[in-house]
């Protein structure tokens, strides 16, 4: 019966979670009240209190659990997450490796761009949630910085910026992709991607 109960309750707070999301991608996170999510949710303004303490609060889950767990990061007491693939891959430095993870990347782009796009407009409005996406970036930007140490490449001053470039690249083209007209096939771009990203990491 507690299995039960523990389950039901996983089950609302991931209800909450995506009708927030929902509520904040067609209204707008300024626009969406607490009852307008305890509502598409199904429940009460008393259940979503019981699960998160304002709405700023529920936008900061998106970002810290399910954008994470689409990018597979994990906590991490240094950089607050990490995606160990990313390291690893950014260590390797192969074209082949750098090419394989932006590729699975751009598969969960459907999925990270929606959080990323509430995130930034939760934070234009919300001073809780200034830096949100910002420090997601920060964490990702760190993870890039820790494959270059452990591979040992470029001086220890260029490591961060070479970061920063990558992950300005890839955040760029990831809100931008579906309604771009660039020229572009997907493969193209993937391919002048890693290219890049060759470039800057090895």
């Amino acid at each position: 019966m507690a299995n039960l109960r523990q389950a039901q309750k996983q089950m609302t707070r991931r209800l909450l979670l995506e009708s927030g999301l929902e509520l904040f991608k067609t209204k707008g996170y300024a626009a969406t009240t607490v009852d307008d999510i305890a509502t598409e949710a199904g429940t009460t303004r008393v259940t979503f209190y019981a699960y998160f303490p304002s709405r700023s609060e529920l936008m900061k889950a998106l970002i810290d659990e399910q954008l994470n767990e689409a990018l597979q990061r994990v906590s991490s007491p240094e950089h607050g997450s990490t995606a160990q693939s990313l390291v690893a891959t950014v260590a390797d430095g192969t074209p082949e490796a750098i090419n394989a993870w932006l590729r699975r990347t751009a598969d969960s782009w459907p999925t990270i761009r929606p959080i990323i796009r509430v995130g930034r407009d939760a934070a234009a409005v919300d001073p809780e949630l200034a830096d949100l996406v910002e420090r997601w970036l920060e964490e990702a930007i760190s993870d890039i910085e820790d494959g270059l140490t452990a591979a040992g490449r470029f001086a220890p001053h260029q490591r961060r910026f070479r970061g920063v470039l990558a992950m300005a690249e890839l955040d760029y083209v990831a809100q931008h992709w579906e309604g771009a007209d660039w020229k572009l096939t997907r493969e193209q771009m993937l391919d002048e991607l890693s290219s890049s990203w060759v470039r800057l990491l090895t």
